[in-house]
């Protein structure tokens, strides 16, 4: 019984991946108005009412395929931070040139950010709600940062606070970038060092 179900659970999982990996193709090839769930089930050999009991809605699907590809950056980012073991600074710089950089290449959000008018319902779920994006990042870099970093002097709502702030400016200059990306990598530079610089109590605001 314990063998069938994870066949079953492993079955699921390949048909996400799989159903990832095509809606994905189609956006970067075509815009997200060429995605329908009817389209979608035959290229990957389903059902309609399977690729429903699945994945449910297209907005739905709009959320899967964008929290793959956050998932794909979180990745990299803990790799940029494990870069810099011992230093914060650096490794918060590092992970936010990763993810410029990787921005820059990325062929979904090209699609998504082109213009399209078809591709406009993507981005709300990108740049707007609070999740799958802004809240899946804050969590993940935020936990990151404390088990590679420790930083024991800093509170958890205090770490999260921080942390916040690069995420915010980094995807601020991944969406709409004004410049070179070396150029916006060394502008958050010097925010990371100021967020993240040990400061005295005594030069600290009263609230």
């Amino acid at each position: 019984m314990a063998q069938a179900s994870r066949f079953h659970i492993q079955m699921r999982q390949l048909l996400r991946e799989r159903v990832i990996a095509t809606a994905r193709e189609v956006v970067c090839a075509e815009g997200w108005g060429a995605v329908n769930m009817s389209r979608l089930a035959k290229e990957v050999g389903v059902s309609r009412p399977v690729l429903y009991n699945e994945i449910g809605t297209k907005q739905d699907l709009a959320d899967v395929v964008i929290r793959h590809e956050v998932e794909t950056f979180l990745v990299g980012i803990a790799e940029s931070l494990a870069d810099h073991p011992d230093d914060v600074i650096a490794g918060l710089t590092g992970a936010v040139e990763f993810t410029l950089r990787g921005g820059a290449d990325n062929p979904l959000l090209a699609a998504v950010l082109s213009g399209r008018s078809d591709d406009a319902a993507l981005l709300p779920t990108l740049m707007t709600d609070p999740d799958p994006v802004l809240g899946r990042a804050l969590a993940a870099v935020t936990a990151a940062v404390r088990a590679q970093y420790g930083l024991d002097d800093l509170s958890d709502d205090e770490l999260a606070s921080k942390t916040e702030i690069i995420i915010r400016l980094t995807l601020s200059h991944l969406f709409q970038p004004l410049g070179p990306i070396d150029r916006a990598a060394r502008q958050i530079a010097v925010v990371v060092a100021c967020v993240f610089m040990p400061v005295p109590e005594s030069a600290l605001p009263r609230v």
